[in-house]
């Protein structure tokens, strides 16, 4: 357990092979993106080096990259600290999300065939029983596979590789008000399938455009903000 409070069980396994530095760069990213290191948190090398069974160095490495890319701030004479967003950042990154899965939305609607609507169906009824079981990360996973279908559905790669470059800060963001949406984010998620499924370009990029407004104005709301 990390000094900072690092939940049990919370620690991957690094996967191999692969090179090490990867592995636990990919390791620290997804503890962010789940929130198991909150954003604030100190991170000590020597204890996620510890919890990873590796040595300071890729640990370091990791680190310095995070920095980079936004995940960790390094501040000095400080250590390393988990980026805490600020509400203009979120508000940014989630009204482009809504510009993308809007498009990919009414091209789903354009090119899904049935099998296609079979896997949107699936998830949402596993996302419906997670949010029954009250299990919050399986729910942020099948609501974030939930998107990517639909994403892989609309077949265009560009749009599809501009959603993955903000595919896990919607996770990161997403993650605290998943219970707070809850049913409803799945309610929704029906109705678009029924949109996709009818081949109603229109309504299915109107409803998804409302869901993703949803959820980027439940995040501001989530500490009456």
């Amino acid at each position: 357990m990390l000094s900072t409070g690092l939940p049990q069980g919370a620690v991957p396994k690094l996967e191999r092979p692969g090179p090490l530095r990867e592995r636990v760069y990919e390791a620290l990213l997804e503890l962010i993106t789940t929130r198991a290191l909150q954003p604030g948190q100190h991170l000590v090398e020597s204890e996620l080096a510890g919890h990873l069974g590796v040595s300071r160095q890729p640990v370091r490495e990791a680190l310095q990259r995070l920095n980079t890319e936004g995940w960790v701030d390094l501040r000095p004479a400080q250590g390393a600290f988990v980026h805490e967003p600020t509400e203009e950042e979120a508000d940014q990154l989630l009204t482009v999300r809504t510009l993308l899965e809007a498009e990919a939305a009414r091209l789903a609607a354009l090119h899904a065939d049935a099998p296609g609507v079979g896997a949107l169906e699936e998830l949402c009824a596993e996302g419906e029983k997670a949010v029954t079981a009250d299990e919050v990360d399986r729910a942020v996973a099948l609501n974030a596979a939930f998107h990517a279908k639909v994403m892989d559905l609309a077949g265009n790669a560009v749009l599809a590789e501009l959603a993955a470059q903000v595919d896990r800060r919607v996770r990161w963001y997403y993650t605290p008000v998943a219970r707070q949406r809850g049913r409803q984010s799945w309610i929704e998620h029906r109705e678009l399938i029924t949109a996709i499924a009818q081949r109603d370009q229109e309504r299915a990029a109107f409803l998804m455009r409302n869901h993703t407004e949803h959820t980027r104005r439940s995040y501001h709301e989530r500490n009456g903000s």
